[in-house]
């Protein structure tokens, strides 16, 4: 019996060196799917994404056009393997919308990976130009999280997962934040290795040039129900597809919301995690016990899935 499924698709942080190099050498529509890439940026994605240095890969302006053409390129070969397999819903984590939309056919991949690779340069430009940080909050009560964040005056970068919470910030105010976690209840207040303050106020000029890019776009209705990281709701019109991806360089991911809406409100009772790793699996196991997911990034973990994947797509 097909299940309902959900497509899921990774966001920067889950990067890692040789990412897409085994699928590529083993399919053909990876390899392509790549190259395209590559012929369109100018540069070889592909030799950052399969060889690094991580230096390189971590980069905001190459990180996120190197996650978003793995994920469509593991789209790809399930596709090849299962013919056009239905999904109910697909998702992302930040930049993992818009591989989503790609997915959904919102926009066709050139024209995802141009918005991508120009989104991922005006947040490093904006990261350069401000003294910004990241950390997570793990344990205790979210009331208490939301008062630091009025207190330390920081902004809600993620909603990961219950208990897990991540804000953004000027440095000093985000350093705040940490020093107020204990007398909160908080257990952990981790700083993040990131470029600079993601989702938060410090973004506003790379939020700016996306909005004029994405206004210059064509954008259809998508093949399934896209749910939007600031809303945690579907969005179906161009204006909301606009808007939800604007509003998310400076607005918060609601991913625990976005999974609640995904299995309570849609149904769906199987999550394919496109990228690499399980970290969107780890989440989805937090937020809704029980949960089957199946995470694939590479040939090892496509083929132990491989089984329940036919089962699945009814192949």
């Amino acid at each position: 019996m097909a299940n309902s499924i959900a497509l899921l698709f990774s966001g920067q942080g889950a990067q890692r060196v040789g990412m897409g190099k085994d699928l590529s050498q083993r399919f053909a529509v990876a390899a392509n799917r790549f190259a395209e890439a590559d012929s369109a940026l100018g540069y070889s994605l592909s030799q950052t994404a399969f060889e690094g240095p991580l230096e390189e890969l971590t980069k905001t302006s190459r990180c996120q056009a190197a996650l978003f053409t793995h994920g469509i390129a593991t789209f790809d070969v399930l596709r090849e393997l299962f013919g056009d397999f239905r999904f109910v819903a697909a998702a992302g984590l930040s930049l993992g919308e818009f591989t989503a939309h790609a997915a959904a056919e919102t926009f066709d991949f050139p024209t995802g990976l141009r918005l991508v690779a120009n989104r991922g340069q005006y947040m490093e430009e904006a990261c350069n130009a401000t003294s910004g940080m990241m950390a997570a909050f793990v344990g205790g009560a979210e009331a208490e999280v939301m008062e630091i964040v009025r207190i330390a005056d920081v902004d809600v970068a993620n909603l990961n997962a219950p208990g897990q919470i991540v804000v953004s910030g000027e440095v000093a105010k985000v350093r705040r934040a940490i020093e107020l976690a204990k007398e909160h209840g908080i257990k952990r207040a981790v700083p993040l290795t990131v470029g600079g303050a993601f989702h938060s106020r410090l973004m506003i000029s790379a939020q700016r040039k996306l909005e004029n890019d994405l206004a210059a776009i064509a954008i259809s209705r998508p093949a399934a129900t896209i749910i939007a990281n600031v809303t945690a709701a579907p969005v179906t019109t161009a204006d909301e597809v606009r808007e939800t991806l604007t509003r998310q360089v400076t607005g918060t991911v609601r991913w625990t919301p976005s999974i609640q809406y995904i299995v309570d409100q849609l149904g769906c009772d199987l999550c394919l995690e496109l990228g690499p790793g399980q970290v969107l699996a780890g989440l989805i196991g937090r937020i809704r016990k029980g949960t089957r997911t199946i995470s694939i990034g590479d040939i090892p973990s496509l083929e132990a899935a491989l089984p329940q994947l036919r089962e699945a797509v009814g192949a």
